[in-house]
């Protein structure tokens, strides 16, 4: 097979992934200076802090997707191929893929994050997580599938685990999976199960540190545990997950008993395979201030996938979209310069704050200048999400969703649209 690219009179710029970090370079290089070649395993972009609102049945996964190619509709000189990369032939400057070989005078990194389980293997057997929309869709069947398994079943214990479900992982990701899950537990659950005793549900985030949301302030930590907890969410910090079964999850604190676990306790570099000579104990590619390999003049690497050696006492930047969207765009800038004979810029990230969402009327919000929380901070944290989105049909399909949501105390359809095997019985 061949991936049928064209070859013309202009610098072939490949760009490997389609997230924060690829869709921000796409859209700032210029098309008159360089031929762009955009790979990716999916045919559309990822609004992923949303997911967890697939996961819950808040969101339709239509509404945080967008097809690619509808992106960069009338982009000149660009072409995108639905691939994977198997391997980099640094000598050749030739890519290795699923689907053929394909030369590149530049060559872009931005493969994203893979979950990190920490060498537990049996979590990463049992355990369910959202680092990709059909993960999201799955966990949503599988927290749909469990009520109806409650419903049937009559055994207490069975019923018991089936309704507990325990969050690894008091980062943004959990504690915003967790106010999802309280709030069907409160306003969604009791109509659609009357049959079930709703309040045997139980949501437990656990954490490892000392506080939830540990990337954010202080003041946004005490906020959101008071949040979760005033929705009936047990949390347990200073507590570390040891084992999990399928049934039973192990931890320096206590056991618990469920059917659900879900992992969002940690992410790594997703880098190409035969790049491991330049990667950091996170899995992330080593970069430096242009984002650009070492000991590779022409290879960069942009978003999660790569690590800035000078931030963060060599461990990289934060692994957020913002740093993500920021690196794409810079390098973006650079690569213009560099076809006008001019100098580059070195990234320097500008933190604009961070956020998270707690349920209804409950967010916190980090900025630079000011910290705060409550229904302000929720209606930030609302509007800022709309406007990250890539399309205005997203855009207003979210905000619907939102409104109706809110003033109909309803989410989704919470549809099981495939049955999902847990592993034991796949």
């Amino acid at each position: 097979m061949s991936l049928n690219i064209p070859n013309i009179n202009l610098p072939r710029v490949v760009i490997i992934g389609c997230g924060f970090a690829g869709l921000k370079l796409v859209q700032k290089i210029s098309s008159k200076h360089y031929q762009i070649v955009l790979l990716d395993r999916n045919n559309y972009h990822t609004f992923q802090p949303l997911m967890y609102q697939v996961a819950s049945s808040s969101l339709e996964p239509d509404s945080i997707v967008y097809p690619i190619r509808k992106v960069f509709k009338g982009k000149e000189n660009f072409h995108f191929r639905i691939t994977e990369v198997d391997k980099v032939n640094t000598d050749l400057q030739e890519l290795e893929t699923s689907i053929g070989t394909l030369k590149y005078d530049i060559l872009v990194v931005a493969t994203g994050a893979i979950t990190n389980f920490f060498g537990l293997k049996q979590i990463e057997k049992f355990g369910y997580t959202m680092k990709s929309l059909t993960e999201s869709l799955d966990l949503r069947s599988i927290i749909l599938q469990n009520f109806e398994k409650a419903l049937n079943t009559s055994d207490l214990n069975e019923r018991k685990r089936l309704m507990n479900f325990v969050i690894v992982g008091g980062g943004a990701t959990g504690v915003e999976l967790a106010g999802a899950l309280a709030e069907l537990k409160t306003n969604i659950l009791p109509k659609d199960y009357p049959d079930l005793d709703i309040r045997q549900m139980q949501i437990h985030v656990i954490e490892a540190t000392d506080r939830t949301l540990a990337g954010m302030s202080c003041t946004a930590s005490k906020k959101s545990e008071k949040f979760l907890k005033k929705l009936g969410v047990n949390i347990w910090l200073n507590t570390v997950v040891k084992d999990y079964d399928g049934r039973i999850a192990i931890t320096s604190a206590a056991n618990f008993e469920t059917d659900t676990l879900i992992w969002s306790a940690g992410v790594m570099g997703h880098p190409i395979g035969n790049l491991d000579n330049s990667l950091n104990k996170n899995n992330r590619i080593i970069t430096d201030q242009y984002n650009k390999i070492k000991d590779h003049n022409n290879i960069y690497a942009i978003g999660d996938a790569a690590c800035v050696e000078t931030e963060m006492d060599g461990r990289g930047h934060v692994m957020l979209a913002s740093v993500a969207g920021q690196q794409g765009a810079q390098l973006g800038k650079n690569l213009n310069a560099i076809a006008k004979k001019k100098e580059m810029t070195p990234f320097k990230y500008k933190d604009r704050g961070t956020m998270a969402t707690i349920g209804r009327n409950r967010a916190v919000v980090d900025l630079p200048f000011f910290k705060f929380s409550g229904i302000f901070a929720w209606f930030v944290w609302m509007f800022l999400h709309l406007m990250l989105l890539v399309d205005f049909r997203n855009r207003i399909v979210v905000f619907i969703n939102w409104c109706w949501s809110y003033f109909n105390y309803d989410k989704g359809l919470r549809l099981i649209i495939r049955e999902v095997k847990k592993p034991e019985d796949k």
